[in-house]
C-alpha cells in the first residue's frame, strides 16, 4: 500500500515560494471579500450568481447549444448589471481599501474641546427623549451630503444644537452635519442601511445614522426620539444603550483626541430636586 502510494505522491507539483505566496494571498483576498459581504444583501446575490455560473458551467459540459448562446449573447450586458446592482458593496470595497493604503490619520485641532459639545446636547436630547442625528466627519468627506440639508456653516456649540433639534424647529428632521469645530449643515438627508441582520426595532433615524457610516468613515451620534437611549454608529455598527460617559470615551478614542473629565448631569431634577444647568456647564468650560 506505501509502495502504491508514491507514485500518487509524485503527481504533486513542487511549491514554489512565490506559488505559495500568491495562493495565500488569493485565499485572504476571498477571505476578505467574504467578511465584507456577511450578513448584507449581498450574500444571498452571491449565492445566486454562483448558481447561475454552476448552470452555465453544465450547459457548456452537456453542449446545449440554445443555452450557450443565450449566455454567451447575455453575459456581457450581466456584468454590467452586477456592477449596478453590487455599487454599494464595491464602494465600500474601494473606501475600505483606500483608508488601509493612506495610513492618514486625523490630527487632534485646536477647537478638540467642541466636540464636548456634542455630548452635552446628547445627554440634554437622552434626558428629553429628543430625537437627534449628529455626524461627525473624518477623512472622507460629506459634501454630497451637505448639500442635501441646510447650510449653516457655524461655529459648533451645545447652544446650536439644542436650538436645531428642538421639536418645535425647523430643521429639527433629518441630521447635522459636523466638520472638524463648525457645523455644515443641518436637516441633511441620509442613506438608510439596507443591512438585513439589523434590529427590526431600529427605526428610520438609525438607519440613517448606520448607513453614512457604511458609505464613509464618518461617526454617528443618534438620540432616540421613544427612548432616549445613546447611540454611537460607526463602519456600520452601532453601539447601543450607551451612557454619557461611554459616550465621552468613545467618541475621545474615534477622533483621536483627548477630552477632559466632566461632570454631566444623570438626570432631570438632579438629587436635589433642581434643574441642572448644563449651560452653565458649556459656559464655565469655555
Amino acid at each position: 500500500m506505501y509502495l502504491a502510494a508514491i507514485p500518487l505522491l509524485g503527481r504533486w507539483p513542487e511549491l514554489s515560494p512565490v506559488a505559495i505566496l500568491d495562493i495565500l494571498l488569493v485565499a485572504v483576498l476571498l477571505y476578505e471579500f467574504l467578511v465584507l459581504i456577511k450578513g448584507t444583501r449581498a450574500a444571498p446575490m452571491l449565492a445566486g450568481v454562483a448558481i447561475v455560473a454552476l448552470a452555465i458551467w453544465i450547459a457548456r459540459i452537456a453542449e446545449l447549444r440554445t443555452v450557450n448562446w443565450l449566455v454567451g449573447t447575455l453575459l456581457p450586458y450581466a456584468i454590467f448589471a452586477l456592477i449596478v446592482v453590487f455599487a454599494g458593496e464595491i464602494r465600500q470595497i474601494l473606501v475600505r481599501l483606500g483608508r488601509k493604503l493612506t495610513f492618514s490619520h486625523l490630527v487632534p485641532g485646536e477647537a478638540s474641546e467642541a466636540y464636548e459639545d456634542i455630548v452635552l446636547a446628547a445627554n440634554l436630547f437622552s434626558q428629553n427623549q429628543t430625537g437627534a442625528l449628529v455626524v461627525i466627519e473624518r477623512e472622507i468627506g460629506l459634501r454630497t451630503y451637505i448639500e442635501s440639508g441646510v447650510p449653516l456653516d457655524a461655529r459648533l456649540s451645545y447652544d446650536l444644537l439644542a436650538t436645531i433639534f428642538r421639536p418645535s424647529a425647523p430643521l429639527h428632521d433629518g441630521a447635522v452635519i459636523v466638520q472638524k469645530d463648525r457645523i455644515a449643515a443641518a436637516a441633511c438627508f441620509l442613506p438608510l442601511s439596507m443591512n438585513p441582520a439589523l434590529s427590526m426595532q431600529l427605526g428610520t433615524r438609525h438607519r440613517a445614522g448606520i448607513g453614512i457610516t457604511e458609505e464613509t468613515d464618518a461617526i454617528a451620534v443618534i438620540v432616540s426620539e421613544e427612548t432616549g437611549a445613546l447611540s454611537l454608529a460607526v463602519g456600520g455598527v452601532i453601539e447601543r444603550g450607551l451612557t454619557v460617559e461611554t459616550l465621552r470615551e468613545r467618541l475621545s478614542v474615534l477622533l483621536r483626541r483627548y477630552l477632559p473629565p466632566a461632570t454631566l448631569p444623570t438626570a432631570i431634577g438632579g438629587d436635589n430636586g433642581t434643574e441642572p444647568d448644563i449651560a452653565s456647564e458649556v459656559e464655565r468650560r469655555s
